[in-house]
């Protein structure tokens, strides 16, 4: 049966036939072939919340597909459409080790209390809701950094909702607010986005130098949060005093954590390796104190434990934060990295990189890019413009770096932080409430391209 069906699957491909030699298929039917499987499946995940289809489905499923027309018409050798497939798969074993650690570190701090003890501290200080608007912003700027614009939205949600139950206007302003700042946060360093994070792995900007976007990053924050601050009441919500006692191990493992870091830059920075090499060193770490802290756990009926007591509901377990990594995201970009990949094999990279920055030129084309990513994932965006890889200075680099990041807080739908804001802010945070104030996410975003050039001109 098996082999009926794959033998029914080859037989509808339309067939082609070339030369060996020839590397453009742009107007030809493998092209068309090619680029009508990977809009398919992009409008999929587009009408995600329609559909309720899980985005990385489509998107692995046209990328099986891509390669397959591929291979059933490609007449020249063999070996380059396997040595293609093999070049994009090494990208992404990359970048998905490194997101595991990430998220394993990320679901291991939640779980440890770390962020609840966050919330709780920032709803316990009786701040009124001007105040709350601006600390959760600039949580969301200063945490984005370090965990990622998805995670620190979702965080920073819980605390909106629990302050602003009875002030549906804070929480519909508070929520836009803190996707500006996460992506804009995420846009300075190389762990706030997996843009920033697969321009840092290509090696096309050096660690540090991500830093020189912290100020045209703050005033993509800054400028639309002044604008909408005006709008926040300032008066002062109920106070809330509700204990949330840290898990034994809570700092250890945050330190863990920074430590992690610390070694996946050293790996890159001085022993030439790939950052995941030390990502995947500092999980080794997080397993064996896990390990301890099974070894020395103590079963409570209760979650009455305490900082420092051996007691806990249930025992540490490091690989249960694994099994709890976003695998929807993780097969997503998988899926992307492949589409955009047979993209580049028949040519279109090529065709659009011709266009974009040849014609137009780098600073009008990395503008441009933001603008796209506002509409369309800056994930596929950036996987296209670093598969085209075209000349350009590291200025131009940490502007497409910065487009890519901030364009997507124009829409709602522009990232992956604004996207899983509408889903837990739900009846609060929606579509038209952030296209209500676009002109003041715009006016961020043209400020920070200018600020870009004005306090970066050296590197252009």
């Amino acid at each position: 049966m098996l082999k009926f069906l794959s033998a029914s699957l080859l037989l509808a491909l339309p067939t082609f036939s070339y030369a060996s030699t020839h590397s453009d298929f742009t107007q030809q039917p493998l092209g068309y072939t090619v680029l009508a499987l990977f809009i398919l499946s992009y409008l999929c995940v587009i009408f995600e919340e329609k559909t309720h289809i899980k985005k990385s489905l489509p998107v692995t499923l046209a990328a099986g597909l891509i390669w397959v027309v591929i291979a059933y018409n490609w007449t020249g050798e063999p070996q380059l459409v396997e040595e293609a497939v093999k070049h994009y798969l090494l990208e992404y074993g990359e970048l998905l080790l490194f997101l595991l650690v990430a998220m394993t570190y990320v679901n291991a701090l939640t779980e440890r209390g770390i962020f609840d003890a966050l919330r709780v501290w920032l709803i316990g200080r009786g701040f009124n809701y001007r105040a709350l608007f601006w600390l959760t912003g600039g949580c969301a700027f200063f945490l984005s950094p370090v965990l990622d614009n998805l995670t620190t939205a979702l965080i920073l949600c819980a605390v909106l909702m629990a302050v602003g139950k009875d002030n549906p206007k804070f929480i519909s302003l508070g929520a836009i607010n803190i996707v500006v700042a996460a992506n804009a946060g995420g846009a300075f360093s190389p762990f706030g986005d997996i843009t920033t994070l697969m321009v840092w792995q290509k090696g096309l900007v050096e660690f540090w130098t991500f830093f020189n976007l912290f100020l045209p990053s703050l005033v993509n924050f800054v400028v639309p949060a002044l604008c909408m601050s005006f709008a926040i009441s300032t008066d002062t919500p109920p106070a809330s005093h509700e204990p949330s006692p840290l898990k034994r191990g809570a700092w250890t493992v945050l330190m863990l954590f920074i430590a992690t870091i610390v070694l996946a830059v050293s790996f890159h920075s001085f022993l030439h390796l790939p950052p995941f090499l030390g990502m995947m060193t500092g999980l080794a770490l997080l397993k064996f104190y896990g390990y301890y802290l099974q070894q020395t756990h103590v079963k409570k009926s209760s979650d009455e434990s305490h900082y420092g007591s051996l007691g806990d509901i249930q025992a540490f377990d490091s690989f249960k934060f694994v099994a709890q990594a976003e695998w929807d995201t993780l097969l997503f970009f998988f899926g992307v990295i492949m589409c955009v990949g047979g993209l580049g094999f028949v040519g279109y990279l090529e065709l659009a990189s011709h266009l974009l920055y040849h014609d137009l030129g780098a600073t009008t084309a990395n503008v441009s890019i933001g603008l796209l990513s506002a509409v369309v994932d800056n994930i596929p965006v950036m996987v296209a413009v670093l598969q085209m890889n075209p000349e350009m200075s590291t200025g131009q680099w940490l502007l497409v770096t910065l487009t890519a990041g901030v364009g997507g807080s124009l829409l709602s739908v522009g990232s992956a932080a604004g996207v899983a804001m509408m889903g837990q802010a739900k009846g609060y945070y929606t579509f038209f409430s952030h296209l209500k104030w676009t002109w003041a996410v715009a006016l961020g975003y043209v400020l920070s391209i200018v600020c870009h050039f004005m306090v970066n001109r050296a590197l252009f």
